[in-house]
């Protein structure tokens, strides 16, 4: 599975919040950088640190795979959608067929 289906494959919902807290890190954190006024020094690197890790925390929130949904099948650790054209799970017969 590529990096742009996982992003469109279904996301569990702890990663959905951690995705929401993120976005929202990053949002006051950029407000504070982008400020017109004059703030501390150590508030505005506060605010450049937390913007990185709100980014990062969405990113990571966002490719994060729920295959427990019927349209993710999991077969020899890889994330196959559920698309026609793939081949179907392979059923385990035994020694003599």
């Amino acid at each position: 599975m590529n990096l742009v289906e996982r992003a469109k494959a279904p996301t569990p919902k702890f990663f959905k919040v951690l995705r929401t807290i993120g976005l929202a890190l990053l949002a006051v954190s950029g407000s504070i950088v982008a400020a017109p006024v004059a703030l501390p020094a150590v508030v505005v690197t506060v605010a450049g640190y937390a913007a990185v890790a709100g980014g990062v925390l969405s990113a990571v929130s966002q490719i994060t795979v729920d295959t427990s949904t019927s349209s993710v099948q999991v077969k020899n650790n890889t994330i196959l959608g559920n698309k026609k054209d793939e081949a179907k799970p392979e059923t385990d017969v035994g020694i003599n067929g």
